[in-house]
């Protein structure tokens, strides 16, 4: 339907309608309008698989959903570095979606991995802003194209579970815009998700489901977004103010409470029914998009999806250590699985995501398809208590002493990490530990296999000859994890995040969840990698770091000038040859650093990334484009980004710790930095332009003319006063000094005057 079709529906619409329709009729359906023909639709959970429950849902999982298929959650999802495969993912989900008549599938969900311990990390993408958001393009894009609208969720500051309806994050302005902002940006930009999810907490002092500025200017003046704006459950605090803001749909329904404050606000002129009759166009527009576009065709097949969630599994494992090529297995070895993951894998977290599996492929499920004989199962420990089992331990090790090799299956159970509440630490239940410990007293080749949503720490991680991260993996990810095990899938993943090797490392440790309600991110922009390569501080597995069974050289760099403005855009060009012997996925990483800035900026910062298959032997081109935004920051003063003049380095990387070609170019600024002076500027914070040293240069004549210094290098003087300490006072010595330091020879007025000529400079 038009606009202008929607526009008249609305003018036939009563008032009490109106407010209506900007709440929902239930948990998870629109509000009808009967005597107008506009229809209900349904929206349901969630961001990995398709949570639909009846209208009596809960939205936390406490009663069951349909029957539906669970692919691997976003932590998993990230480390494909795939476009193209997580692209496949939301086709698959908006297919699902059409066959059970859902009008939009609430994620992905893209908040910024801050803290290691945030209970849903689970279900978010990344550390970094940029990957997060090209993921979430993908997905959505996915989604999408089956006439099914996603929620992009949840805008934004939600990083923790911890008192997240009441909390204030404090964020500064260029922390909010390049990472926790930034995230959400090149989504709502590019794939123009249907709706976006307002979160609980507030922001900088102001609940984000009122703040106007998040909501309206920057969501939809800057950024383009055409779809509605829906609260995320229950999240509404003042239903007039969020109206005002730009939240267009109170999810679920308030029972008529809201709809009669709105009513009432329109009638008494605190809100003009203008701004009201814009939300009930733009909640029609996004259900007319669906009920005009049903596909009454569409078929929910569980077993075929269930191989399309094996193979986005594939692409989610990251391997993080195979010494002496203990991985692949052979089909011959004699090993033992051991854990209880191997029997009952932990593949998604719990809360508003969780999926009601018809099936679920563990690892000795997989083995017994593929028909290897020569693989026992120990189950080695009981992680419901976290308490050693001593005869589930003896039973493992003996089972580990009798094979060739021992794969230990382990991770983190549902209590330790969940929507709703945030881990206390990051390690995995002790009684896994343990065993892990007494495995390779009597195994020296043991794998670890690891299912969890978010970085543990690793105790043991120098004892063991192989680490496998399957994360959350959805139902087939036993079947993946074997498929990698054995090599009949060559593992291509990279790490979303990295992994520090204790939680003190984290950048957010000091401040963590915060103090009552307020939470500082203090660590500003440097979260993540960011922060570690700014320490130089080392981590166990870094940003985008993952093995293959094969090996990849890179060469032959190029970029197509060596110098352009910041209205240009600069392609990057690189050649990747496999190797090794066997065929194989190798991610490029595309990081930028500026070599000097005014600044403080991150060391690099990752601005590109593609996926290229090769066979052994085989090279490929791959080729980037970096527009401004590639070598900009957010400049607070100009409330937009600014690209700094000067050098900057174009890395290819196979990790953010692993650079392995580089590449110079200059970017010229056409955007001029506000300037106000003042006399409490300092001589080193004045541009080295010819106008401005023209405009100082009276009273800056007469200051270095008095120079107390001597010219004589023996002199008592000089060395009390070296040039170089005199060159390091007047940096910092702001303009009013000078009067100070002239015996009276620049004045007051003097420096008035030099202030003003600085200023019509600017």
């Amino acid at each position: 339907m038009k606009m202008e079709q929607i526009k008249e529906l609305v003018g036939k619409m009563t008032l009490e309608e109106k407010a209506g329709l900007c709440s929902g009729s239930d948990f998870w359906h629109t509000e009808a309008v009967e005597r107008l023909g506009i229809p209900s639709v349904m929206v349901s959970d969630g961001p990995h698989g398709l949570r639909k429950q009846d209208q009596n849902g809960d939205h936390l999982g406490v009663n069951d959903s349909i029957k539906a298929v669970c692919f691997p959650t976003g932590c998993g999802a990230a480390t494909s570095f795939n476009r193209e495969l997580i692209g496949k993912m939301g086709q698959t989900l908006g297919n699902e979606c059409q066959a059970e008549d859902v009008s939009v599938i609430l994620g992905p969900a893209v908040n910024i991995k801050r803290s290691p311990l945030c209970g849903r990390n689970f279900e978010y993408y990344s550390e970094d802003p940029y990957l997060a958001s090209e993921i979430a393009t993908a997905h959505i894009n996915g989604v999408q194209s089956k006439h099914v609208g996603t929620s992009i969720k949840h805008f934004m500051g939600n990083n923790q579970e911890t008192r997240r309806m009441s909390v204030d994050a404090q964020i500064d302005e260029r922390a909010l815009h390049e990472i926790y902002l930034g995230a959400f940006e090149g989504a709502v930009r590019n794939a123009k998700p249907w709706t976006v999810m307002s979160s609980y907490n507030k922001v900088n002092g102001q609940y984000v489901g009122e703040n106007k500025e998040l909501l309206s200017d920057i969501l939809r003046d800057t950024w383009g977004f055409d779809g509605i704006v829906v609260s995320d459950w229950g999240a509404v605090n003042d239903r007039v103010a969020a109206l005002a803001a730009g939240m267009d749909l109170e999810m679920p329904a308030s029972g008529g409470v809201r709809d009669a404050q709105i009513k009432r606000a329109v009638e008494t002129g605190v809100i003009s029914e203008e701004v009201l009759d814009e939300a009930c166009a733009r909640i029609l527009d996004i259900v007319y998009r669906y009920i005009e576009n049903r596909d009454e065709k569409a078929v929910f097949d569980l077993d075929a999806d269930h191989e399309i969630a094996r193979e986005i599994a594939h692409e989610s494992i990251v391997l993080l250590k195979n010494e002496d090529d203990i991985l692949p297995l052979t089909k011959g070895a004699k090993v033992a699985f051991i854990g209880k993951y191997a029997q009952k894998p932990r593949f998604q977290g719990g809360g508003s995501s969780h999926i009601n599996c018809q099936k679920v492929t563990s690892a000795l499920d997989a083995i017994a398809q593929a028909g290897i004989t020569n693989v026992t199962f120990a189950q080695g420990y009981d992680d419901k208590f976290d308490e050693i089992d001593e005869t589930l331990e003896k039973e493992a090790i003996a089972a580990a002493v009798a094979a060739d090799i021992a794969v230990v299956f382990a991770g983190l159970p549902d209590a330790f990490e969940s929507e709703g509440f945030d881990r206390e630490h990051m390690r995995m239940p002790d009684c896994q530990n343990h065993l892990i410990d007494e495995i390779v007293k009597v195994q020296p080749n043991t794998v670890v296999v690891l299912h969890n949503g978010s970085p543990i720490e690793m105790p043991w991680v120098n004892e063991v000859k192989g680490i496998v991260e399957a994360y959350l993996g959805g139902e087939a990810v036993g079947g993946a994890v074997v498929d990698i095990l054995y090599g009949d899938v060559n593992p291509s993943a990279k790490l979303a995040e990295s992994f520090p090797y204790q939680l003190e490392d984290n950048p957010s440790f000091l401040s963590g969840f915060g103090s009552g309600d307020t939470v500082s991110y203090s660590e500003g922009i440097f979260v993540g990698y960011r922060y570690y390569d700014k320490k130089n501080m080392p981590v166990m597995f870094p940003f985008g770091f993952g093995l293959s069974y094969t090996t990849f050289d890179y060469s032959n760099l190029k970029v197509d000038k060596k110098e352009l403005t910041d209205k240009e855009c600069l392609t990057v060009s690189v050649d990747v040859t496999n190797t090794g012997r066997v065929a194989g996925k190798e991610v490029v990483e595309l990081y930028v650093a500026d070599r000097e800035s005014t600044v403080i900026r991150p060391i690099k910062e990752l601005k590109g990334f593609e996926k290229v298959m090769l066979q052994p032997g085989e090279t490929k081109t791959v080729t980037f484009t970096l527009d401004s935004r590639a070598f900009a920051y957010y400049e607070p003063k100009m409330k937009d980004w600014h690209v700094e003049s000067g050098e900057f380095d174009i890395l290819i990387g196979k990790s953010s710790e692993d650079i392995v070609l580089s590449e110079t170019v200059v970017v010229n600024g056409t955007k001029k930095l506000p300037m106000y002076y003042t006399a409490n500027t300092t001589i080193g914070d004045l541009p080295q332009t010819r106008e401005v040293k023209e405009a100082v240069k009276t009273v800056l004549d007469i200051f270095r003319l008095g120079d107390i210094s001597s010219d004589d290098e023996n002199s008592a003087s000089s060395e009390a006063i070296t040039e170089e300490m005199n060159a390091a006072m007047e940096k910092y010595m702001p303009l009013r000094a000078v009067i100070s330091f002239t015996e009276g020879k620049v004045t007051p007025d003097m420096v008035d005057e030099t202030v003003e000529k600085l200023n019509k400079l600017s």
